[in-house]
């Protein structure tokens, strides 16, 4: 039977196929929304690999949070793409134990649930190594490092690697697979990441009853639309900070900011002292932050030491938290020029409400990494019904307090 790869997958996986076959990449990540056949792909590939010269010693293995859902997600997938490349007569499929045999080379493509951990301790391959992982659904795991132990456990005695995850995007950018997408992936030079929609898979594939709910619900609801057909991060409602964009700032854009402020929130334990160092935009309404210090049960003294590390000298202005005037005074006292913030009756709300009304808020996550995950994870309270309640939560609030303070000059004018 002749087989063609376009028959297989949508248009939109073309080159991402040949970098995956080609191994320009050792991870990928494919993301989108319902009917974008991200899984299928997925299926496809590790078959493709497996059965590609060279690759005789390697095996796969395939994984679900919990090892229910295993035989109806991606031991089905498995089969489909063996069934639709032609190979069925080279593959033994067995459901007890779940695993996929090779004829001739004994390669396994294996299936486990990470439900119970020690499921994993119980591989053992009789040669060869494991060199395909694939984490379906990949934001209903325990984290980033119940993966990253997988893999810790499964890469070894090997050349070559391939680490696959798939998810829809969840609503809300505090997930960690999100967090991972937006933050580390674009810093990893070996992750390839891929998004798809099923706009780009034919109409036939899917059939014109999902074309027909999915225009319906365009109509209806399209936040909910850009959700769960889009595959876009939408929110739950419950974010504080809509505006937020986690990437990287050029060294040459920092070199370019002609004005400074920086921003100074006191702690000890078990909260924080943070220090953050802006920038802002009056033309585009857009703020930068691009530097951080968090430190706990830190001396003032240290502390100001820290912060000449960091490059902060006399001449820079520190607007800080006026509950601490003792602080302040040290600081002064060191050579700081630490002003007190002026703060007073609604000042919270209205930097707040400020922030919120920026077209960006720019976060370096390499640079800010505590201070991204802050912004990211700050939401409203909600009452036991879900609700949202009104007002600014006053906790895991220490670098948004920070960025209110070094930010007085600017919010604090009127009209701006």
């Amino acid at each position: 039977m002749d087989v063609y790869i376009e028959d297989l997958i949508a248009p939109n996986y073309d080159e991402v196929m040949e970098d995956v076959l080609d191994h320009r990449h050792s991870r990928y990540v494919f993301k989108g929304g319902r009917g974008s056949l991200k899984s299928s792909f997925v299926a496809v590939v590790i078959v493709m690999l497996l059965v590609k010269p060279g690759n005789e010693h390697m095996h796969a293995l395939c994984l679900r949070q919990t090892a229910n859902t295993l035989r109806e997600s991606v031991y089905g997938q498995i089969i489909w793409a063996i069934s639709m490349l032609g190979l069925e007569d080279q593959f033994i499929m067995r459901v007890s134990p779940m695993k996929v045999i090779r004829k001739g080379t004994n390669q396994e493509i294996l299936f486990r649930g990470l439900d119970d951990p020690m499921k994993l301790k119980s591989l053992k391959l009789k040669k060869g190594y494991i060199g395909i992982t694939w984490f379906e659904e990949a934001d209903t795991f325990r984290g980033m490092k119940t993966m990253r132990n997988v893999l810790q456990s499964t890469r070894r005695g090997g050349q070559l690697y391939w680490t696959f995850w798939s998810f829809n995007p969840p609503e809300t950018r505090a997930n960690f697979m999100n967090e991972f997408v937006e933050k580390e992936a674009p810093l990893l030079p070996d992750c390839l990441v891929h998004h798809s929609t099923y706009e780009t898979v034919p109409v036939e594939w899917l059939g014109q009853q999902f074309i027909d709910d999915a225009e319906y619900l365009r109509t209806m609801n399209p936040r909910a639309y850009a959700h769960e057909y889009l595959g876009e991060v939408t929110g739950t409602g419950g974010e504080v900070f809509e505006n937020l964009r986690i990437e990287v700032i050029p060294q040459e854009t920092i070199n370019s900011f002609e004005w400074i402020y920086e921003g100074l929130d006191f702690g000890w334990h078990p909260d924080p002292t943070h220090w953050v160092k802006m920038s802002y935009s009056t033309k585009r309404h857009v703020l930068y932050i691009f530097d951080e210090l968090r430190v706990y049960k830190t001396p003032n003294a240290d502390l100001w030491r820290l912060l000449q590390e960091k490059g902060v000298t006399e001449y820079d202005t520190i607007t800080a938290d006026s509950a601490e005037p003792r602080s302040i005074a040290d600081l002064r006292s060191y050579g700081a020029n630490c002003r007190s913030a002026q703060k007073g009756p609604g000042s919270v709300r209205y930097g707040t409400k400020w922030l919120q009304s920026l077209n960006a808020i720019i976060i370096d996550p390499v640079r800010c990494t505590d201070t991204a995950d802050e912004f990211l994870h700050y939401e409203y309270d909600r009452d036991k019904e879900g609700n949202v309640i009104g007002g600014y939560p006053d906790h895991n609030n220490h670098s948004i307090d920070a960025v209110r303070y070094g930010m007085e000059p600017i919010w604090r004018r009127k009209g701006l």
